[in-house]
C-alpha cells in the first residue's frame, strides 16, 4: 500500500457564527488572511503533501466559493463541491461525500478555519504503521487538551465522555486521515460531530483509532473575531 494521500476534504460549510458580522455574506474560509482566502493556506499545505483533489462541503452562502475558485480548481488542483442544503457537522459531511471516495482510497480531513504549518507527513507515517481507520492530529498544548492517548499512541478518550486519561492529554488540531471504511460507521444524512462515532469505535476497541502528537510549527483557530483579528496584526507565532 503506497503512503500516500490523494485527496483532501475540506470542511468549509460551517456558519461562522462566532465570527459574525464578517462572516453574514461569507463562508468563513474564505475570510481572507494578507489579501487572499484563508482555506488557500490549507490547500497549500495539502498540496505541498501530494493531494491530487479538493473536496469542499458548502452551506452557508455557496455561490461565494464558486466567485472564488471560478474555475473549481486551485493551482492546477481540481474541486469538487458539496452542497449540503442541511448543514450535517462533521460526522454527516464526510459520510455525504461517499460516493466521491474509491472503495479503497483514505482521505485527509482539514477543518476550513485553522491555519497551521505543522508537518503533516509525521500523521501520514503514524497511519500507515498503525493501520487504524482514523489518525488524528494532535498537540500537546493549546486551550482545549480533551483528547487523551494512552501509551501506545492510541486515542483512549475524547471530551472527558469515557473518564480515561491515558498518558498524556491533546488538542484535537482539526485534521485527520479515515480510511473508507470508516464510513461504514456513520448514517447518512444524520447531523453529528465526528467525535461520537470515534467514541464508539474505542468502546469497541481501544486501538480503533490513533494520534499522533505533532508540535512543530504553529497552529491557530481562527474561528472567533478576536482570534482572527490576533492572527491578522501579530501573525504566524510558532508558541501556538
Amino acid at each position: 500500500m503506497t503512503k500516500q494521500i490523494n485527496t483532501a476534504f475540506i470542511l468549509g460549510a460551517g456558519l461562522g457564527t462566532r465570527l459574525r458580522p464578517l462572516t453574514v455574506n461569507c463562508p468563513k474560509p474564505l475570510l481572507t488572511i494578507d489579501g487572499r482566502p484563508m482555506i488557500t493556506y490549507a490547500m497549500e499545505q495539502l498540496c505541498a503533501i501530494g493531494v491530487k483533489r479538493f473536496i469542499i462541503n458548502t452551506h452557508h452562502c455557496p455561490e461565494k466559493y464558486k466567485e472564488a475558485f471560478t474555475d473549481c480548481q486551485w493551482q492546477g488542483i481540481p474541486i469538487i463541491f458539496r452542497h449540503e442544503p442541511v448543514l450535517l457537522d462533521a460526522a454527516g459531511g464526510i459520510k455525504n461525500i461517499e460516493d466521491l471516495i474509491a472503495s479503497e482510497e483514505r482521505i485527509i480531513v482539514y477543518n476550513g478555519d485553522i491555519i497551521t504549518n505543522l508537518p503533516l507527513a509525521p500523521l501520514i507515517e503514524k497511519h500507515f504503521v498503525q493501520k487504524t481507520e482514523v489518525t488524528l492530529a494532535l498537540r500537546s498544548r493549546g486551550h482545549l487538551l480533551n483528547v487523551n492517548v494512552d501509551e501506545k499512541g492510541f486515542v483512549c478518550d475524547m471530551r472527558h465522555t469515557l473518564n480515561n486519561p491515558g498518558v498524556q492529554s491533546c488538542l484535537f488540531t482539526g485534521i485527520y486521515i479515515i480510511e473508507k471504511s470508516f464510513l461504514n460507521q456513520l448514517e447518512a444524512g444524520k447531523i453529528e460531530s465526528i467525535v461520537l462515532p470515534l467514541i464508539k469505535m474505542i468502546k469497541k476497541n481501544p486501538r480503533s483509532v490513533a494520534g499522533i502528537v505533532i508540535d512543530e510549527g504553529y497552529w491557530h483557530d481562527l474561528g472567533t473575531i478576536d482570534e482572527y483579528n490576533d492572527f491578522r496584526t501579530r501573525g504566524c507565532n510558532p508558541l501556538f
